[in-house]
């Protein structure tokens, strides 16, 4: 499947597989801007997804060697966005993503179309209406 992509500066880098079989491309720090207690991290990149398709930013497993927290933990791009990619982090101390470091990771999928319909009951199933934990540890 072919995306359209604008690269907003020369450092900006095309995310890319890192490995054959890798289901997220990596995205790179192309500037950071420190604001009290986060980190924004621009990409210098703009997406034009087709529609019915959403681009979902997750955090790199090296999130875990570094002081920071993804804001929003799984970020959304929609089709009708063509802003740039900025990732934005809250900051618990000095070990940070610095530019042309790889900080997050892009998969871009289909979704469906839904259309709720209300119904005065719900089919009956093994786990009914338990919550937190009732279908196993």
């Amino acid at each position: 499947m072919k995306v359209k992509i604008k690269k907003l500066n020369e450092n900006a880098v095309i995310p890319r597989y890192a490995k054959e079989g890798d289901a997220a491309m990596d995205v790179t720090a192309t500037s950071i801007n420190f604001e009290e207690g986060f980190v924004e991290y621009k990409t210098g990149l703009s997406f034009e997804l087709p529609e019915g398709y959403v681009c979902l930013v997750f955090p790199r497993s090296s999130l875990s060697n570094k002081d920071l927290i993804q804001a929003n933990h799984v970020g959304v791009l929609d089709s009708g966005y063509r802003g740039e990619l900025i990732l934005r982090y809250k900051v618990l101390g000095d070990n940070i993503y610095k530019v042309g470091d790889r900080i997050a990771q892009i998969i871009i999928l289909p979704y469906p179309k839904i259309e709720f319909m209300e119904v005065g009951e719900l089919s009956d199933s093994e786990r009914k209406d338990g919550a937190f934990g009732s279908s196993g540890n």
